[in-house]
């Protein structure tokens, strides 16, 4: 990967000397000399860092503070197939609160569509299935019950009522991707699933955070629920469901992981044995 940061920075104009990985999941990110951030995705996803870039541009103009793409570099830069896009730095800043949370997401929900480029409908199972499959570290009884689990889960999803109208949604809408500077104006990072959906999907991860792993109080959840105007997700008849395929996207993240990393294959390992029953609510699953 540094390979591909040194490439795109000599073709970009841009000093990548000393640069500091920050995050290495879906995406790679580095912090830059100059209050530049890199983000390296993944590979043929070079339309996907397209829209990003876009959507960030829409979002700001809508009033919804969003990261910053660095205007003065033409961007993405590929490299093996990979896009490196360029962005501004947020400096000294915390994750939001759930209510700070359920009010961008309100927001964000009642925008209009862009209508300068289209946005692709989520589709929540995408990957899960081929990273089961693909995964290295599993034994064979682990690998038949996540597949069987995901075929389960994939008929109750298409057996959900259609909303009549999809809206914008964030698709990974969590405390850690909104961030709030000194400024005290919250910042919407991670934009690359930036969909046409469901609402249900963006309250789902942190109606988790509070119904399986107690992550938060019930007095946080519920300040999130009214910030985001009074709309309980986990009242919802399909909240199981979406629910059950956001857990089990935790986990095939956690098995993508496992070949580079012991940890992963460890946590993914716990992550299995929880959604099989053998584990009592709530859950304490580590970061990757």
């Amino acid at each position: 990967m540094a390979d591909v940061l040194v490439g795109a920075a000599r073709l970009s104009g841009i000093d990548a000397s000393g640069a500091v990985s920050i995050r290495n999941g879906s995406n790679a990110i580095y912090e830059l000399h100059g209050g530049i951030v890199a983000r390296i995705g993944k590979v043929g996803s070079s339309a996907t860092a397209e829209r990003e870039i876009l959507v960030s541009q829409w979002l700001n103009h809508a009033g919804i503070p969003t990261v910053e793409a660095i205007p003065s570099v033409p961007q993405p830069v590929v490299v093996d197939d990979r896009p490196v896009t360029w962005w501004r730095l947020i400096p000294d800043h915390r994750a939001s609160t759930p209510e700070e949370l359920g009010g961008m997401v309100r927001r964000l929900h009642s925008l209009p569509p862009p209508m300068a480029f289209e946005l692709p409908i989520f589709d929540p199972l995408v990957g899960i299935r081929d990273r089961i499959v693909s995964a290295a570290t599993i034994n064979h009884d682990d690998r038949s019950w996540l597949i069987e689990h995901y075929t389960i889960l994939e008929k109750q999803y298409d057996e959900l009522s259609n909303p009549e109208s999809p809206c914008v949604i964030h698709g990974d809408a969590w405390q850690g991707n909104l961030v709030v500077p000194q400024s005290g104006i919250p910042i919407v990072l991670d934009l690359d699933k930036v969909s046409l959906g469901r609402r249900e999907w963006d309250l789902i991860q942190i109606a988790v955070d509070y119904t399986d792993f107690r992550r938060i109080t019930e007095g946080e959840y519920r300040s999130f629920v009214s910030a985001y105007g009074g709309y309980d997700v986990t009242s919802w008849p399909g909240f199981r469901v979406l629910a059950d395929i956001q857990e089990l996207r935790w986990v095939t993240f956690a098995l993508s992981l496992t070949e580079a990393s012991g940890n992963a294959a460890d946590q993914a390992r716990h992550r299995i044995a929880c959604l099989k029953g053998e584990v009592a609510r709530p859950w304490k699953w580590s970061a990757l």
